[in-house]
């Protein structure tokens, strides 16, 4: 039954349509690709958009993995894009920060033919994909951060973030209750900043989102599960507590017994978050 709810989530649903590996940029030497879900026929006017960053600790990145989470978007009117970045093992951080922004530039380049308002993109991402969506919320106009993939007239400013447990802070996620290395060299933490991570306190304090939260940042919905063994629920805990502190608009669903998910099925199916992500970006990107 599980595995027959995923084939499901994983295809297309009817009436739209998949365009696959649009190049939308270079990563250092590397082509850069994303996938545009839409449907088959546009309507005579643009459409919100929502781009997908995947998880996989910036390790591995698979933009195959983002239609489950999309799935509730595209029927509730959004033309939605699922991202490559460059992992660690192609450079360090803040390049896969660039690889999003530069995905952001794109889409915002083009909006014309491909349907998109350009005044109206939102941005989701889980895990490692949740920490990239979450930076492009809180560093629109840092220049040092755009990186030089293309499209540099564009603004990778983003009206709309969706975090799903997503790390925020390298800094405290070591003495956070969790069930893996989150210092070490070879830590998914340690290999996005090149090494130790209490050894490298400034590369952690600019890898880390909640450092660069000023009070200008667009709606924040965040997700993230108490009994999560990979990044502490402290650490969306963290991030919402300075947004508040800053008056950002944000919203903290923290769901009780719920493990790490790559594809966030378990809050979707237990807790209705999917309907209520939609809800989210209908009121901050639908909403005049």
């Amino acid at each position: 039954m599980l595995s027959q709810m995923g084939i499901h989530w994983r295809r297309v649903p009817k009436g739209f349509e998949r365009i696959k590996n649009i190049e939308f940029g270079k990563g250092g030497d590397k082509i850069l690709h994303m996938d545009m879900y839409k449907p088959v026929v546009l309507p005579p006017y643009p459409l919100p958009a929502v781009l997908y960053f995947p998880g996989g600790a910036w390790e591995n990145c698979s933009k195959e993995t983002g239609l489950p989470v999309l799935r509730p978007l595209l029927h509730a009117g959004y033309i939605c894009f699922t991202v490559n970045y460059r992992v660690t093992r192609d450079a360090l951080f803040p390049a896969q920060l660039e690889d999003c922004k530069c995905a952001v530039r794109y889409v915002r380049a083009h909006a014309g033919p491909l349907g998109v308002d350009s005044s109206r993109i939102g941005v989701c991402g889980v895990s490692a994909g949740g920490h990239l969506a979450a930076f492009l919320g809180v560093t629109a106009g840092e220049e040092d951060l755009e990186g030089n993939g293309g499209w540099p007239d564009q603004s990778s400013s983003v009206q709309a973030v969706c975090d799903w447990y997503g790390p925020t802070n390298l800094e405290s996620m070591p003495f956070q209750r969790s069930g893996m290395d989150h210092d070490g060299a070879d830590s998914p933490e340690g290999k996005l900043i090149g090494g130790v991570v209490s050894k490298k306190s400034e590369e952690a304090k600019q890898a880390s989102p909640v450092n660069f939260v000023s009070g200008n940042e667009p709606p924040f919905f965040i997700v993230h599960g108490t009994r999560d063994m990979f990044v502490p629920a402290e650490q969306s805990r963290e991030l919402f507590e300075i947004l508040q502190k800053a008056g950002v608009p944000s919203e903290l669903h923290i769901i009780d017994g719920a493990g790490h998910d790559r594809i966030p099925a378990y809050f979707r199916r237990k807790e209705g978050l999917a309907e209520r992500m939609v809800a989210f970006f209908d009121v901050h990107l639908k909403g005049d």
